[in-house]
């Protein structure tokens, strides 16, 4: 097995290589206007470290998100392009669980939450790093605070918000080299995994023109 790991679903572009055993290789670098630019050269890197080419890789796995749409898009069409490519399967992981899991908190209950922009989070509730129980969702951090109140959480968006968050935790962002770890955990286990399906959980910004205004030929 080898399990080639990537996200663009948060700032970070991050990318790993899982030998079914431990992770041999990963990259990350932290820029949320860049995901398109950096994301292949780091696959290139990663394959380099761990001395193997592409063609290896035995199976795909990318964070679903929740994320914005353009950043989580990139890392979601990459890996369908190397799956079609390499003619191998395609796995989805929440990027949540994939903080969870990296998180260290192995008993519960603590609160995973990214930055969703427009003064709101992507959250989700955890018993262990292992087990989601609730989400993801997003709100602002306001709404929530009764349900997270004095719960640990761990991301860049309980960071933002220390009024609601006050037990914030790393890491911030989420990392390959953990969906990687992961998805090999469940893969063995018999589990399945997600679709390799976006979660956006709202709408994109970009929306089609409505009210067009009729124009008459003279």
């Amino acid at each position: 097995m080898l399990l080639l790991a990537l996200d663009t679903a948060t700032p970070a572009v991050t990318v790993a290589l899982h030998d079914g055993t431990s992770v041999v290789a990963h990259a990350s670098q932290v820029d949320a206007r860049r995901h398109g630019e950096l994301l292949l050269p780091a696959v290139d890197r990663v394959l380099a470290e761990a001395g193997v080419r592409i063609d290896a890789v035995t199976a795909v796995v990318a964070g679903v998100g929740p994320g914005p749409y353009t950043g989580l898009r990139v890392g979601l069409m990459t890996a369908d392009t190397f799956g079609l490519a390499l003619g191998v399967p395609v796995y989805g992981v929440c990027t949540l669980d994939g903080l969870a899991y990296a998180s260290g908190i192995e008993s519960g209950p603590f609160v995973v939450a990214t930055d969703a922009r427009r003064k709101e989070v992507y959250w989700a509730r955890y018993e262990d790093t292992r087990t989601r129980v609730g989400g993801p969702a997003v709100d602002r951090p306001a709404d929530i605070a009764e349900q997270v109140a004095g719960l640990p959480a761990v991301g860049a968006g309980a960071a933002l918000y220390p009024e609601t968050f006050p037990d914030a935790r790393g890491p911030e962002h989420v990392a390959a080299a953990a969906l990687a770890a992961l998805a090999a955990e469940k893969l063995a286990a018999g589990e399945e995994l997600l679709e390799p399906r976006p979660l956006y959980l709202r709408r994109p910004d970009a929306q089609v023109p409505k009210n067009y205004k009729v124009v008459t030929p003279q």
